[in-house]
């Protein structure tokens, strides 16, 4: 598949089969696309945590109302340290934001390519997720990416094909 399709496919899983595992091989597919993300001044200031045991998913499950069942969600946190490299804090928060942006989609993108479903998840207890998974000061969870195989209503929304036109949305100079 090449990636024209791939992206067309992708859509936000809303369903997955909590009973079913996912494999680590898969896992690690997923944290490999994310290992070679490309970011701002290659500061690489993501810093993931898999949660996949029982007890860690019930807790998160308890910070968040959008954890769709998943059998492992990826904890995408946000390095505050960008070193000398940025001319100031603001640059390097916006900088940052948009590196994890590229960093979870592609681990999304790649999940699809891997026959599995995926939400990119901004609506979570920041505060509750650090603490509970000893997420440390200088790090900030940014995104939550639930992953795992489609349950039996995981299908893509109603409104996912629909689209505004290209001339809606591009604009040529």
């Amino acid at each position: 598949m090449n990636f024209g399709e791939l992206a067309a496919q992708r859509y936000s899983c809303r369903d997955m089969d909590a009973d079913r595992p996912v494999e680590r091989e898969k896992i690690e597919q997923i944290l490999q696309a994310a290992h070679v993300a490309p970011s701002a001044c290659n500061l690489q200031r993501h810093r993931i945590k898999v949660i996949q045991s029982k007890e860690a998913l019930d807790t998160l499950r308890q910070l968040t109302p959008c954890h769709f069942h998943a059998p492992v969600v990826f904890v995408i946190s946000l390095e505050s340290d960008a070193g000398d490299k940025m001319p100031d804090e603001d640059t390097a928060y916006k900088f940052g934001l948009l590196d994890m942006g590229i960093v979870v989609a592609q681990m999304a993108l790649q999940a699809q390519e891997l026959g599995l479903g995926s939400t990119i998840v901004g609506m979570f207890d920041g505060k509750g997720v650090q603490e509970s998974f000893g997420i440390p000061e200088g790090q900030m969870p940014v995104l939550l990416l639930p992953v795992g195989y489609p349950g039996e209503k995981g299908g893509p929304c109603i409104l996912h094909k629909q689209r505004k036109s290209m001339e809606e949305t591009v604009e040529w100079l």
